[in-house]
């Protein structure tokens, strides 16, 4: 059962498009306080977007915490994740992801592509899986 522990989920956001089905997906800052979906594994995410807005919307993004995650693939307990190439989250493998960002962990798993994880995240101070 997937879980959430907001620690930082500023209400700052505007949503840059229609992100009504992108609940749970990383985002990534797209202009003057406006977010939109990271749209490559190499994208740095500000957070996971927890509500479904609109374009012009409030959108509300935890930073830091524990959140429900929609995931690309099936994720373990353990797996450090960031971004896949659609804003899901993705298996990062350090030493060999070194051009992609680590932002969490997983700790409850998700059984495949489109499932929710609970994962810990943090969006402050991404570093790379180096």
């Amino acid at each position: 059962m997937a879980i959430e522990i907001p620690v930082l989920k500023p209400g700052i956001f505007t949503a840059s498009a229609d992100l009504s089905g992108k609940q749970f997906y990383f985002v990534k800052l797209s202009g003057a306080g406006t977010v939109t979906v990271c749209a490559a594994a190499t994208d740095v995410p500000i957070g996971v977007l927890q509500n479904k807005p609109t374009s012009g919307q409030a959108a509300e993004v935890m930073m830091l915490g524990i959140s429900k995650v929609s995931s690309d693939a099936a994720l373990s307990r353990g797996n450090l994740i960031g971004t896949s190439g659609d804003g899901q989250a993705d298996a990062k493998t350090p030493g060999t992801d070194t051009t992609e960002y680590v932002v969490g962990q997983v700790i409850e798993a998700s059984t495949a592509a489109g499932g929710l994880a609970t994962a810990a995240i943090n969006c402050l101070n991404p570093v790379r899986a180096a």
